[in-house]
């Protein structure tokens, strides 16, 4: 069963029972934690290619309480030649579509927990 989100507010989550304050991304299988990227708020391939080996049906990426995590259009080519769906959204609407979709799909989610 993929992890669910129990809780999010700016900085920390909730999942599955236990807290996290840094950011991460859900696998359907697991949450690895510490997720640094390249660039701090710009998503690049490599900031995903070990994730997009998993073959996800959805990339959900959580760019931030403001938004200011930002995936330009290399990063969004490339997630698409790989055959995945990529959405963009606020962490809080990111966290309640993932929790909707990870029950019907394999979803992976990139969570950015502050700005």
């Amino acid at each position: 069963m993929a992890p669910y989100i129990d809780s999010y507010e700016f900085g920390r989550i909730k999942i599955d029972g236990r807290s996290y304050s840094q950011d991460l991304i859900i696998c359907p299988d697991k949450v690895r934690e510490n997720w640094w990227r390249k660039d701090g708020h710009r998503l690049h391939p490599e900031d995903l290619a070990s994730v997009m080996e998993l073959g996800p049906h959805t990339i959900i990426i959580g760019s931030g309480a403001n938004g200011i995590l930002k995936v330009p259009d290399k990063t969004r080519e490339w997630i698409s030649e790989k055959g995945s769906e990529l959405i963009v959204l606020p962490t809080r609407a990111a966290c309640d579509l993932y929790n909707q979709l990870s029950t019907k799909a394999k979803v992976i989610a990139g969570l950015h927990l502050t700005c």
